[in-house]
């Protein structure tokens, strides 16, 4: 099945907040591909080229309610505005705490509710074409 016409990508603007500097506007796109249904990446464009976070589409979800995730990535509301979310990445290199307009991703997430509703995802998993990726990497 060819999904790539039921991609769904939604550009925005977060802010970069360190401590003790104003927040800098970090261009970024919410992508959401059915071919990976449980998925959603975040790429972040930067003055050295592009930065790509993938993780489940429910911790973003969730994220909009209530502190969620573990470990590289947290996803919250902020306490001190509740029009925005927040997106914790923890890396080897580095971290960085970004600030999202809320609405803006609960639009993202509707539009991917348009094209994979949530408990639907294992209807989109080329099962198929998987096995096909793990024998290739076999042998």
């Amino acid at each position: 099945m060819n999904n790539e016409n039921l991609k769904v990508t939604t550009r925005t603007t977060f802010q970069l907040l360190a401590p003790g500097a104003a927040p800098a506007p970090v261009e970024a796109e919410l992508v959401y591909d059915p071919e990976d249904p449980y998925a959603v990446a975040v790429v972040f464009h930067t003055g050295t080229g592009r930065v790509e976070w993938m993780f489940a589409r429910d911790l973003l979800a969730d994220g909009l309610l209530t502190p969620s995730g573990e470990g590289d990535i947290l996803v919250r509301p902020a306490s001190d505005d509740p029009e925005r979310v927040l997106v914790e990445l923890n890396a080897p290199t580095g971290f960085a705490i970004l600030s999202a307009v809320a609405e803006d991703v609960a639009a993202f997430l509707d539009s991917s509710y348009d094209v994979v509703q949530p408990g639907e995802e294992d209807l989109w998993i080329d099962f198929e074409r998987e096995l096909q990726k793990l024998v290739s990497t076999i042998d």
